[in-house]
Formats: structure tokens, C-alpha cells, sequence
């Protein structure tokens, strides 16, 4: 979810992660082991993931923090996903995590397992955090087990992006409601006619297989272990392997040979599943014309999609949850932050953020608009939160997907190794 410019597929689809142990020990704040020097100054600790552009963004809106509260310092510490879940967890078995940080669904439950994440409904009862002022259905994202462990700071949702000439070369339009046939046989019509693979690979995406699940009545996750059966994946998995030798989606070895650009703006497939926000990258990277276009469906209507979110969370040992509370309160509804974040975390979550930045550049407006297409839809529903041992499932999904693709193991095999590691990883 919203990433900066970190490889899509380090974020989305990460080792270890969604979307781990070199972790560095971090230091206490000066002034004392809570944080508090001796003018009543308080210093809270704060990471996140991200690239350098996240990172300049990030610190002038601490600057204006800072501002408003002049007894209150940030110090800040950030790396890129996976950097970050490795140090994160490191800190976290050592009772050492950071006072605040960037968090994600897939991340709530294994870390509240593990006692590490503070409610923040008592500070939210205390008036130091507002959960007002978001936009439709974003804050539950937040919620596990009647907790509020997180607050979103930008919402998103799956989307196709899609090399836009190379489709009209083709003759193929997406339209709203189209189904799965419709885009397979796209991707077909695109091969022959431009010669370029349709799709760069779809198979390996947890959060797409969720919606395609989704839209046939089941889920990728329950509360506490897979929804879907080794059948089910057999199939995916069967459909993706012969659509992969049959040139209609792209090698994974010419995938990993593209990283870190897309293989969509490498010139070596014409679509690509990943979240809306991320669209910035392509048009950066490429030289061609990038889009989004709808879901495909299974009936024509449910396309499955959700809201996702990063979100702020707070550590459960933090020797200052006010101060902590009205950081995330301050970053989460800042006008001026918004205005200074821009779309870099997803689609603004908080409505005075969102009201505050209205993108003028092309590719951010188009963003935008397809968030408010796909709320005007009717289809988005409410994301499962994702049980302790995620991470993992997501990382295992990943590369066994790609093991597959590249016929270094037989789909049968595939099926029953991503089994075996899901119901390993649920036990941790």
C-alpha cells in the first residue's frame, strides 16, 4: 500500500511480508530512558517504510508538528519494507519498539498477539485522538477484536493498471463488470496482435487471489487461518501455469530480470495488477501511456474490492501515549499535512486531508477518480483482518507462486508446499 517508489513487488508482495533479522538496536530519546529531558520536553520515537520522497515529505510535516507542539520531538528512523519489518521485529523482541510507526492490516493481529500495540480507544475517550473526520469505512481497517490498534492515514484499493497503447493496438477495451473470461481472452487478443505478454502475472498476489475468492463467496483469510481449500488454488494455479507457457503472461524470469522497473514499462507486458496509488511509478519509469481499469468479475457486478489502508500505531510500552495520540492525531487530520502528503500513502483518509490536496496533475486525478468510480459502484466491502502469521502466508504465496510459474516445481507440489508452510507460519 502507499509505498513511495520501493519496488511494488519488495512491498506488495515482500519476504517475510505483505503487503522478517538485521534489526538495529534503537536508541532511548535524551534526557532519560522515557523520553522526557529536564524542561518537561518530551521525545517520542517515530518509523516508517518508505523511499527518500516519503522521508522529505514525512519531515516537514513533523517540522509543523513540532510547531504546534514545541514540548513535543520526533525523532525519526525509516528503511524500505522489508528493511523495516526486520529492525521492527528485532525492536519488538526486545521490548524496544518504536514509540509510533506506519503499520499495516497484515501486521495487527500477530503484533497485538504478541502484546506490542497500544488501544487507542482510551485515548480517543481521553479527547487526544479524534476518529471523526474519515472517510466511509477506512477506521475499521483499524479495528481487531473490539481494539482500535491503528488509524489510517490513507486508504487504497486493488486495481489494474494497464499500458494503455498497447491496449488500443489491440482493440480491447475494459469496461466496469467485465469478467475474468472476458480479460483472459484480452490478454490472448493483445499477445496476437502486439506480440507483448497481456498480463505480467497475476497468480502470486495474495491480496488479488482475496478478491477473486471474494467474489465466489469465499476469502483468502478467516479470522484464523486460510478460507479456500487446496482445490481452489490447484485450479488458479493450473490456469496461471498454462496461460504463462503460452506467452499470454510473462515470463517470471524476464520479470525478475526487469526489476526494479515493471515489466508493464519494461515494454514486456501490457497489464498489471497492484494498488491505485502505485500508478504514479509507471508513468515515471515508462515511456508510454498508463491507466487504471476495473477488476474483472466473476458474475458481472462484484469485483470483491475493499479499502485497504497504512496506519499509525502506537507501541503498547510507550511512556507517552498522550503525546503519542495527538502526533497521530495531528498527521491523520492536519489540513496542511494532507497538502504536503499529497497521495504518497494512498488516497488521503482523513475527509479535512482529502478536502485540503486536490491533485492537478493527470495521473493522481485519475487515482483519485477511481477510488470515487469504484465507491459509486457498490461493490466495495470490508476487508477480513488478516490473522497472526500473515506476513508469512503472504511471503510463502509469493515465492511458491513463482517456483510454480517457472516449472521449478509441479503444481500439485506447489499446492501442498503452501499449504504446509500457511499451517506452520497460523502455529508461530
Amino acid at each position: 500500500m502507499g509505498t513511495g517508489n520501493v519496488d511494488r513487488r519488495t512491498i506488495l508482495r515482500a519476504a517475510g511480508a505483505s503487503m522478517a533479522t538485521l534489526g538495529l538496536a534503537a536508541t532511548t530519546a535524551c534526557g532519560g530512558g522515557d523520553g522526557t529531558a529536564a524542561d518537561g520536553t518530551v521525545t517520542i520515537r517515530y518509523s516508517w517504510w518508505g523511499a527518500d520522497e516519503r522521508a522529505k515529505r514525512i519531515n516537514q510535516s513533523i517540522a509543523l508538528f513540532e510547531k504546534k507542539y514545541p514540548k513535543i520531538k520526533v525523532k525519526t528512523d525509516f528503511q524500505d519494507y522489508v528493511s523495516f519489518w526486520e529492525k521492527f521485529q528485532t525492536q519488538a523482541a526486545g521490548g524496544n519498539p518504536p514509540d509510533v510507526f506506519q503499520n499495516s492490516v497484515a501486521f495487527l493481529r500477530k503484533y497485538d498477539k504478541r502484546g506490542v500495540l497500544l488501544d487507542l480507544k482510551s485515548q480517543i475517550e481521553a479527547g487526544n485522538l479524534r476518529l471523526s473526520n474519515f472517510r466511509e469505512g477506512v477506521t475499521s481497517v483499524g479495528q481487531v477484536d473490539g481494539k482500535q490498534l491503528a488509524i489510517p492515514v490513507g486508504s487504497n484499493t486493488m486495481a489494474l493498471v494497464i499500458d494503455k497503447k498497447l491496449f488500443r493496438k489491440a482493440g480491447v477495451e475494459p469496461k466496469q463488470g467485465w469478467t475474468w473470461d472476458e480479460y483472459f481472452k484480452a490478454l490472448k487478443t493483445i499477445h496476437d496482435r502486439t506480440k507483448v505478454p497481456g498480463d505480467t502475472g497475476y497468480f502470486a498476489i495474495m491480496y488479488l487471489y482475496d478478491l477473486y475468492l471474494r467474489q465466489n463467496g469465499k476469502a483468502f483469510f478467516t479470522k484464523d487461518g486460510l478460507g479456500f481449500d487446496q482445490a481452489d488454488l490447484t485450479e488458479w494455479w493450473t490456469d496461471a501455469y498454462n496461460r504463462v507457457k503460452a506467452g499470454i503472461i510473462t515470463s517470471p524470469k524476464i520479470v525478475e530480470q526487469d526489476k526494479p522497473k515493471s515489466s508493464v514499462t519494461a515494454g514486456h507486458g501490457a497489464s498489471e495488477f497492484t494498488w491505485d496509488n502505485f500508478t504514479v511509478r509507471y508513468s515515471a519509469e515508462g515511456d508510454s501511456e498508463y491507466g487504471l481499469a476495473p477488476i474483472p468479475t466473476t458474475d458481472g457486478k462484484q469485483t470483491g474490492q475493499y479499502l485497504a489502508s497504512l496506519m499509525l500505531s502506537a507501541s503498547a510500552r510507550t511512556k507517552h501515549p498522550k503525546e503519542v495520540a495527538q502526533f497521530i492525531d495531528f498527521m491523520v487530520h492536519d489540513p496542511e499535512v494532507g497538502k504536503i502528503m499529497g497521495y504518497d500513502r494512498g488516497i488521503l483518509a482523513g475527509t479535512e486531508q482529502y478536502q485540503a490536496y486536490r491533485p492537478t496533475d493527470p495521473v493522481n486525478k485519475e487515482i483519485a477518480q477511481y477510488e470515487e468510480d469504484t465507491a459509486k459502484a457498490g461493490v466495495l466491502g470490508t476487508i477480513t483482518p488478516h490473522p497472526s502469521g500473515a506476513d508469512t502466508v503472504e511471503s510463502a504465496f509469493l515465492r511458491i507462486g513463482g517456483d510454480m510459474a517457472q516449472g521449478k516445481t509441479k503444481v500439485s507440489d506447489a499446492v501442498k508446499q503452501f499449504f504446509s508452510e500457511a499451517e506452520a507460519a497460523f502455529q508461530a
